[in-house]
């Protein structure tokens, strides 16, 4: 079973980020996200702005049902998804989990 289809779970507070080798493990499951500075990150291409809207729009609805939500920057035809768990100060395995569920998308 992919980590697409894991389900975000509830961040206690206190809980610690991923380590590096654990965050480095889960990220070969989304090889097109980058980890910088304690966050996952992805630019998505598209063919104009609504396609871009459409998966903005797909990824909020997901990001809603999931209860984790990235941070998202749109211009015409890019997208740009970050992820971080601010409860951990980090990444969660939630970050990947979307992460993933994103490239789903597209």
């Amino acid at each position: 079973m992919g980590i697409a289809n894991e389900h975000c779970r509830s961040v206690l507070a206190g809980e610690r980020p991923l380590g590096e080798d654990q965050a480095k493990e889960l990220a070969r499951q989304v090889p097109e996200w980058k980890i910088s500075a304690g966050v996952l990150n992805r630019e998505y291409k598209f063919g104009d702005f609504f396609l871009a809207l459409a998966f903005v729009n797909r990824v909020a609805a997901t990001a809603v049902n999931e209860d984790h939500y990235p941070d998202i920057f749109m211009s015409s035809g890019k997208v740009k998804l970050t992820f971080s768990t601010g409860k951990v100060g980090g990444l969660s395995r939630n970050d990947f989990i979307m992460a993933a569920k994103s490239d789903c998308i597209y």
